[in-house]
């Protein structure tokens, strides 16, 4: 029996199909009419203005009828696409049924936590539990502070410069962004950073990386070693200054950092780095997992399994909200009420979430991912302008580096090509440090057509925005 439509059955067939002015009248209703009553901590709209109405697939139609590629897909949360008919099948029959059970257990929440295991990681799947703790990846991050603390006993945390982890207090001070926490603080003391590899801007010579990297099998890249050596001295620097980690986390590949991929060897070395020092080694799967880098997980590409790994976004399948952790089940010592939280048995999203993994199997959407996201890369790569410093990225999770003339990050040429892409009807993202990269996250249902037509928006708004900068 068929599962779902073909994914060239689930999208909008006009799009891109731009009608009016960006944004169109009622947009801009739409929009005056949030900023009059709504937050000011909304973010999104100021810098994508866009007033969605109706999603289908890879395409979303805005309130005045214009239809656009969505390459941003909620932050990489719509991986099997707008409204997938079939996710949304297991979704709404859940509805009708039962909505809310905190973590009484029901079909839907044990199904979800065994096709959850299929496709766990190997050193995982077969021994590991789940948790859910609240509707988000911060909860997700927070629930993972407190096993690691409840399990070794020690209060401090090693995370990465770079890195984004979610925006509760626990999260946020495991986060990286100055900015993210500026007029919060204090947060959580004995949280250190260190160095996250990044060969394209520290551009070291790779020679003689194994005279400071701590793994034997060294993979002979300078950024990664230079960055063991400082996770290995965090830990064991009898002088350091601070709690000897208890923990460390650690996204596979960085998103909010700007799609940064380690090299071979770095998952490998906080491996070992962590198990020399009886701590945990913890990974954010929140924005790289559940099929986005073209593996279930991120890590799998690396061989390395964590004890713990968080995980958000997509697991909701229709983008309702869930998070939840896999932790191998020798942590499994928790009493009952250990981590609580009253929205944790969200069940149509877990319904969602099962329905997901199914569409993602029966479609071959991990090959087609990987296959895909070599292709927009290589289409990246083939554009002739020294502003793109780098193009990077694993599966559909794609990000381009742009920089200026001498060599430093230009955040304003990815703004101007993001508001060229968005006025001819591609929604794309931002990413990096400074702002300055390109991130690409499309749902993994978008068609080789659509990538096509996409990728041509995205380079002619590249070729013109940087032949203009020049």
């Amino acid at each position: 029996m068929p599962v779902g439509p073909p994914i060239h059955e689930l999208h909008f067939e006009e799009a891109p199909h731009v009608e009016t002015s960006i944004p169109g009248p009622k947009s801009k209703q739409l929009l005056e009419r949030q900023e009059r009553i709504d937050s000011g901590a909304v973010a999104y709209p100021k810098d994508l203005p866009i007033a969605p109405e109706t999603g289908r697939g890879s395409t979303l139609k805005d309130a005045d009828g214009n239809v656009f590629l969505d390459f941003f897909a909620g932050i990489g949360v719509l991986n099997v696409g707008h409204s997938n008919p079939h996710v949304l099948e297991a979704v709404n029959e859940q509805t009708n049924e039962l909505v809310h059970t905190i973590d009484f257990p029901t079909e839907a929440r044990l199904d979800f936590i065994e096709a959850l295991d299929e496709i766990a990681p190997s050193g995982l799947q077969g021994q590991n539990r789940m948790v859910f703790g609240g509707p988000s990846g911060s909860d997700a991050i927070e629930g993972s502070i407190k096993l690691a603390r409840h399990n070794t006993g020690r209060h401090g945390m090693l995370a990465f410069e770079g890195s984004y982890h979610g925006g509760t207090a626990g999260a946020l001070s495991l986060t990286a962004g100055k900015a993210y926490k500026e007029g919060y603080e204090p947060l959580l003391g004995d949280v250190v950073h260190a160095p996250y590899p990044y060969p394209f801007r520290e551009a070291l010579e790779d020679d003689g990386a194994a005279a400071v990297c701590p793994r034997e099998d060294c993979c002979g890249r300078m950024s990664c070693a230079r960055s063991l050596e400082a996770v290995k001295a965090k830990f064991e620097d009898p002088y350091g200054g601070h709690e000897t980690p208890g923990a460390i986390w650690v996204e596979p590949i960085q998103g909010e950092g700007g799609v940064v991929v380690p090299p071979e060897g770095f998952l490998k070395g906080l491996r070992d780095i962590a198990d020399d020092n009886d701590a945990m080694l913890i990974f954010d799967e929140i924005q790289s997992g559940f099929g986005r880098t073209g593996e279930w997980w991120a890590c799998e590409d690396y061989g390395v399994t964590p004890d713990a790994m968080t995980m958000a976004k997509g697991i909701g399948g229709a983008g309702l909200p869930l998070g939840g952790m896999m932790y191998h089940e020798k942590y499994d010592t928790w009493d009952a009420g250990g981590h609580i939280g009253t929205f944790r048995g969200n069940i149509p999203a877990m319904r969602g979430g099962t329905a997901a993994i199914e569409y993602i199997q029966a479609h071959g959407l991990l090959d087609h991912a990987t296959e895909l996201g070599e292709y927009m890369r290589s289409r990246l790569r083939d554009v002739d302008s020294p502003h793109i410093g780098v193009v990077r990225g694993k599966g559909l999770f794609i990000g381009a580096e742009f920089i200026d003339d001498d060599g430093n990050p230009d955040k304003e040429l990815v703004k101007a090509i993001r508001k060229r892409c968005y006025e001819n009807g591609v929604l794309v993202w931002k990413a990096g440090r400074d702002g300055n990269v390109l991130r690409l996250l499309p749902p993994l249902v978008t068609t080789k057509e659509q990538a096509e037509t996409g990728m041509d928006i995205i380079c002619d708004a590249i070729r013109t925005v940087t032949e203009n900068a020049g």
